[in-house]
């Protein structure tokens, strides 16, 4: 099962046409890693986490090769201290301006009371570059939620997706900085569901008009994309399609990616007192700090990222 079904011809003609070329392949294993930046910063969302560089997280087993495919997960053996629990957060060397990105998972963090895991891309001048949501989550969030975050005069419309629109003002400065946010309505699209079916696969397009967001688990992934040559007018209706009275190519720009797994702060902080992992300790900062083993199937397991442009 996938987020994917056949468009009416009509829309069809608002997809894709463009020729896509292979610009970026991360490789895979250790030498995924030669194409980011270890943010070691604090966190901007004010998570209880404490990112650490390359080394610390190679040591510390945080980071490795498993097989073909790279691991990126967080500290689950030791009770955390300081900022926070130890975790990794990369950032692309690379910044891009409009494209086709596609990440193949092994295994995307499983939900977990305290975490907020994530896989975007954002702009250095934020939010007038840009931010874009690819796969995000918080708590026990049983679905992913994709997201668009902007500077002002940027509404999408509600058509032309699966998923459910929670908002459709993708102003940061509004509404608590919830963006415009389209929900998945299949499970299978997130955390331990889409890890049992083998992993899968997420597709974003970023064109001058729109953005769009595709999943697949893997038995269903598109035979354009196995075979390198993705072509995204034939994958039907996107999880998620960003556009509407917003000038797309005036709002993103210069984009980098992100990999992060944070803890608590402005979302699942935010919402531990309404949620049910209330019942587990009163605050999430001291759940996540007591609680290391928790978090031991919160990670990614990347077959591979590749970015396309035409």
């Amino acid at each position: 099962m996938h987020y994917s079904t056949l468009f009416p011809l009509a829309a069809l003609a608002g997809l894709s046409s463009a020729t896509y070329s292979l610009v970026d392949d991360y490789g895979s294993g250790t030498s995924f890693f030669d194409g980011f930046t270890f943010y070691t910063g604090t966190d901007p969302t004010a998570g209880y986490v404490t990112y650490v560089d390359q080394s610390t997280a190679t040591s510390a087993g945080l980071i490795k090769a498993e097989g073909n495919a790279t691991y990126i997960g967080v500290d689950h053996t030791n009770v955390a201290s300081g900022s926070g629990r130890q975790s990794v957060r990369l950032e692309s060397n690379t910044a891009y301006t409009t494209g086709l990105f596609i990440l193949d998972l092994a295994h995307m963090p499983a939900s977990a009371c305290g975490s907020w895991p994530a896989f975007w891309t954002y702009g250095p001048d934020w939010p007038n570059d840009g931010e874009i949501d690819i796969i995000e989550g918080a708590n026990l969030q049983s679905t992913n939620q994709m997201t668009l975050h902007t500077s002002d005069d940027c509404t999408i419309n509600d058509t032309g997706f699966a998923g459910t629109l929670e908002n459709n003002n993708c102003y940061a400065e509004i509404d608590g900085n919830e963006g415009c946010d389209i929900v998945a309505k299949n499970e299978e699209s997130w955390g331990a569901t889409f890890n049992s079916y083998g992993g899968g696969v997420y597709a974003m397009e970023w064109t001058d008009d729109y953005i769009q967001i595709f999943w697949w688990i893997a038995d269903d992934v598109p035979s354009d994309i196995t075979s390198g040559s993705p072509d995204p007018s034939g994958w039907g209706t996107p999880a998620a399609y960003f556009a509407g009275d917003c000038d797309i190519s005036s709002h993103f720009k210069e984009n980098n990616i992100v990999f992060d797994i944070t803890f608590c702060g402005d979302w699942a902080g935010s919402v531990w007192s309404s949620g049910s992992c209330a019942s587990y300790a009163s605050t999430c900062d001291t759940y996540v700090q007591e609680n290391p083993s928790a978090f031991s199937d919160v990670y990614w397991l990347i077959n591979s990222l590749k970015v396309y442009q035409s």
